[in-house]
């Protein structure tokens, strides 16, 4: 059932598939799959995290899951908003994110998951509700650690070779256009529901 829900939760677009997308597209999936390796580490701690007491931590400041949720809201609306204000602007003019070379996908992966609020909210409030925390052994927390690397992993690395395929096809200016706009719109309203929710 953990797995299934580590599933469900890669299959919810966020600032992971906006970099790792924007990777394959300007670079093919020779710049995309470091990003992807990148994300592993992240997806590695926050288990472990919240095997290990944060979770304790986020029940009794309740709030901070709040301020957590309502922060990466607020992130994902205004990444949206800067790409619909410049539809016209091509995947690869970010350096900072689409910089050639596996160590800078590499780190831009471990960055991202590190302060995605996606995963903070899935690890520390929902992985608890899978295990009893208080019964786990080292190897439960690696079989926790080994699921929430693997299934995300596997996602990335087949949304990676499938963009690397489809960018041929949005090569123009206009399918880039196309694509920003959607994008943008995208994360606005995926940070409007974040919030709402």
């Amino acid at each position: 059932m953990y797995a299934g829900a580590v599933g469900i939760l890669f299959l919810v677009p966020g600032p992971v598939w906006a970099a790792l997308i924007a990777r394959a597209l300007s670079g093919g999936f020779h710049s995309a799959w470091p990003l992807a390796v990148g994300v592993v580490v992240g997806d590695f701690v926050w288990p472990v995290l919240a095997v290990f007491g944060v979770s304790y931590l986020i029940s009794v400041y309740a709030d901070f899951l709040t301020l957590l949720k309502m922060g990466g809201a607020l992130m994902l609306a205004f990444m949206g908003l800067l790409v619909v204000r410049r539809p016209d602007r091509l995947i690869s003019s970010d350096s900072r994110l689409t910089a050639p070379g596996a160590w800078a996908g590499f780190s831009a992966g471990i960055l991202i998951i590190m302060g995605n609020p996606k995963a903070v909210i899935f690890y520390m409030g929902v992985l608890p509700g899978f295990f009893d925390l208080t019964q786990v052994n080292l190897l439960d927390i690696a079989a926790i650690a080994t699921v929430s690397m693997l299934v995300p992993l596997l996602g990335n690395v087949m949304l990676a070779a499938f963009v690397d395929r489809a960018r041929l096809l949005v090569s123009s200016d206009r399918g880039i256009r196309r694509i920003n706009q959607g994008s943008g719109w995208a994360l606005i309203i995926v940070g409007i529901l974040i919030a709402l929710s």
